[in-house]
């Protein structure tokens, strides 16, 4: 099947052309419906015309959110393949997978160049950067230059919608920082398909003309699942290039916001800042939620704050960019049995398969423990230039194969125990972090926590534990770990608790469970007032 994106995104342009489709806030820049289709027509002119690229050859964006908004969903009309890069990895990292991908053009902020420009130079590839580059740069082109001489006609190309091997609407790059890069790569069904589903308009976005506030990377799955359903409600996307969560506070205040999605992080922050008792939230109807395990302790307390307004995905770059729901009618906390269904990651979309496999990839009985099998529109077809991690990591009848430990239930909701690679084995006996961490959470003085389990000759692995206390709140390791003994299995209980001012996030808000491993082997645990231990 062929699909005309340029033709698709035009009609949406022309339904909503006065309405505002994007607002840059730090940047107090509005752009309408009309104004984007025709930014992105010159886009798209730009790269073919100026530079010459067509349909199977790549460029990178390395992007902060105001500009990936350029790109997403807009430049789906265009033939040339998009590569959104993450600016938070480091350096070797990004020059890693330009040079798996091999792009002609790169598109990068005015404050990256000076780590950029001379290594993507080198590699031939041409720099356009987003505010004019200054004289030092004298080889990189001003992007407003470019788009101001290129055509605003229509992009007028149809392109195969299923299959990524044939058009490769955009790739990005998951997990890991060594070895050969994982690159996922879409076809436009992967995108538009899923961004069409029903669950988004019954449980995200179930009113009209939605204003939208993401301060999370935006080339994030977790972050981009909303930008495709707010494009065909008429919707407008405020951009925020940090979670800083005033910021976010006074945003949505000003703009009367009606949804934001954020991490699990981001909200524990708004609650120690006291963000809802400073700022006027009443205009947010929707608080999308997602990207890592959220405390259900900690749920119940925004809950008391916000109300019936959560939902909650469940998602991963191969199957872009949710599988699940957790809609706002599960989110409930007044007797014992909706507090369990809080633990949950929800149900399946419409149309996605989920299955709990055994390690011989048996599908088991509800209430038992197995890997997460996933396959739907939104599931990849593998990595590219990778066959041999696609075999790894794919069936062969497409089911991705999630690398995440959960169970099912009788009514057809998920659970996710933990990571497959996160188990700890102490003694003998399984243990799952995100159940101590969620323990943990749930203790008053505690803002967030990170377990992992460190060599230990006596337990083979230790389950250790770094928390990060609330502001003005108090409480001993000694305290943590018996607090842990009394909720749960006293083999599952930390050997030893640290402190420390901050944990280590990745992009997308999560923790880095691997840098609290690193700083626990090199006996560091960044800004830590205490530490204790139980060795029995």
């Amino acid at each position: 099947m062929l699909v005309n994106m340029g033709r698709l995104i035009r009609q949406t342009a022309e339904t909503f052309s006065q309405r505002e489709a994007l607002v840059n806030l730090e940047r107090k820049r509005r752009f309408t419906y009309r104004q984007m289709h025709l930014l992105s027509n010159r886009m798209c002119h730009m790269l073919k015309g100026h530079f010459g690229l067509e349909r199977g050859d790549r460029y990178v964006i390395l992007l902060e959110n105001e500009h990936v908004a350029f790109f997403h969903p807009w430049m789906f009309k265009c033939p040339v393949t998009g590569v959104w890069l993450d600016i938070r990895e480091g350096l070797e990292q990004q020059l890693r997978q330009i040079d798996h991908v091999l792009p002609r053009v790169a598109f990068v902020e005015r404050h990256f160049l000076s780590m950029l420009a001379e290594p993507l130079a080198e590699r031939g590839i041409e720099v356009v950067c987003m505010d004019p580059p200054g004289k030092d740069y004298p080889g990189v082109h001003d992007f407003w230059g470019l788009v101001a001489r290129a055509s605003e006609a229509e992009v007028d190309e149809d392109l195969p919608y299923y299959d990524s091997t044939r058009h490769t609407a955009v790739m990005r790059f998951t997990g890991g920082t060594t070895g050969t890069p994982k690159c996922a790569a879409y076809s436009l069904a992967n995108f538009w398909v899923w961004g069409m589903n029903p669950a988004h308009f019954i449980h995200t976005i179930p009113f009209p003309y939605p204003r939208v506030l993401l301060f999370s990377p935006i080339n994030h799955a977790a972050s981009g699942s909303l930008v495709i359903p707010l494009h065909l409600k008429g919707g407008c996307l405020a951009t925020l290039n940090r979670a800083e969560v005033e910021t976010i506070g006074r945003a949505v205040e000003r703009e009367g916001i009606e949804l934001i999605y954020t991490v699990p992080t981001v909200l524990y922050r708004m609650l120690d800042q006291k963000v809802p008792q400073r700022f006027n939230l009443k205009s947010l109807k929707t608080i999308r939620y997602g990207g890592a395990p959220i405390s259900v302790a900690k749920l119940e307390e925004l809950l008391s704050y916000f109300g019936g307004i959560f939902v909650q995905g469940y998602g991963s770059t191969e199957c872009w960019p949710s599988c699940t729901v957790l809609g706002r009618e599960d989110h409930k906390a007044r007797t014992p049995e909706q507090r369990a269904r809080l633990a949950s990651i929800g149900q399946p979309f419409p149309g996605q398969e989920i299955l709990v496999c055994d390690s011989e990839g048996r599908e088991v009985t509800p209430g038992e423990k197995g890997e997460l099998y996933i396959r739907g529109a939104n599931t990849i077809q593998g990595y590219f230039r990778s066959p041999e991690l696609t075999r790894e990591n794919f069936t062969p009848n497409g089911f991705w194969k999630s690398g995440d430990i959960g169970y099912r239930d009788e009514e057809g909701y998920f659970y996710l125990v933990d990571r497959k690679k996160d188990m700890i084995i102490t003694g003998g006996y399984n243990v799952y972090a995100t159940e101590v961490e969620n323990c943990l959470n749930s203790h008053p003085a505690v803002a967030d926590a990170a377990v992992v389990g460190v060599p230990d000759e006596t337990w083979g692995e230790a389950v250790q534990a770094v928390v990060m206390l609330r502001p003005g709140a108090s409480a001993s390791a000694e305290e943590l770990i018996a607090y842990c003994k009394r909720k749960l299995a006293r083999y599952k209980a930390p050997k030893a608790v640290h402190f420390a001012s901050e944990l280590p996030l990745s992009p997308a808000g999560k923790v880095l469970r691997r840098e609290v491993r690193r700083w626990l082997l090199q006996g560091t645990t960044g800004d830590h007032p205490g530490q204790g231990e139980d060795r029995a």
